[in-house]
């Protein structure tokens, strides 16, 4: 298969390089692609320095925006799956072909790599699991599957999946809200365990009364993809 690494990057001039490395070092059978996201430090400045692999966006976009170019990429440019990988160096690429395999093995849409099957490495905060235990049991109850780990970014898809989301993929918080999307469709989602870092440089975009507007926007989101033909 011909594979791509996205990596959404926003302000991501601490870490960048590492997570580049860390593919090129530990799934060399990969592509990638950095998605800068108009960051307004140096991170545009260390890709061009290194010959890093990159679109530059004019305007941020955030994270959804970010993600879709890189699936927009992967279909014109003939990629058969495409997975996204932080550049904050939470995600460790040693599992990217164990997920590969997965996908085909599984004839899965999604592989998404969770930290809460083996419940090992970094498992965020009290708070924030009990965010994603709420994400999962409403994801459950909408559509009768289990996915622990809703949130996480370390997602990868198979070429179908690619060109949903190269045509229409959430543009605030999208995880959860594009799993209950292609599980609506039929899709079939598998997750494997995985362990994740802790973010050493940079801050979270959740965080304050942000909070508070992540878990409305998100739920709402979730029970609007489910009531759609």
């Amino acid at each position: 298969m011909k594979k791509l690494v996205i990596i959404p990057a926003y302000n991501e001039c601490a870490s960048i390089l590492n997570a580049v490395d860390d593919i090129r070092r530990h799934a060399p059978e990969f592509d990638y692609v950095v998605i800068n996201d108009c960051s307004t430090d140096e991170t545009l400045d260390i890709c061009q320095k290194n010959g890093l692999n990159h679109i530059n966006l004019s305007v941020n976009l955030g994270i959804g925006g970010a993600v879709q170019t890189g699936y927009i990429y992967a279909c014109q440019q003939g990629y058969d799956t495409a997975v996204q990988f932080d550049g904050d160096g939470q995600h460790d690429a040693t599992y990217l072909e164990m997920m590969a395999q997965k996908l085909v093995e599984t004839d899965s849409g999604m592989v998404i790599g969770s930290r809460f099957i083996e419940k090992e490495g970094f498992q965020s905060s009290g708070l924030r699991r009990v965010g994603i235990w709420y994400f999962s049991q409403l994801i459950r109850l909408l559509s009768g599957k289990k996915v622990t780990d809703p949130t996480s970014g370390l997602r990868m898809v198979n070429k179908d999946v690619m060109r949903i989301y190269a045509g229409n993929y959430p543009k605030d918080y999208p995880e959860p809200e594009s799993v209950m999307a292609i599980l609506r469709m039929g899709k079939k989602v598998t997750e494997v365990p995985v362990i994740m870092r802790e973010r050493k440089e940079g801050t979270s975009s959740i965080g304050g009364l942000r909070t508070v507007y992540y878990m409305i926007k998100v739920t709402l989101a979730i029970l609007v993809e489910r009531l759609r033909k």
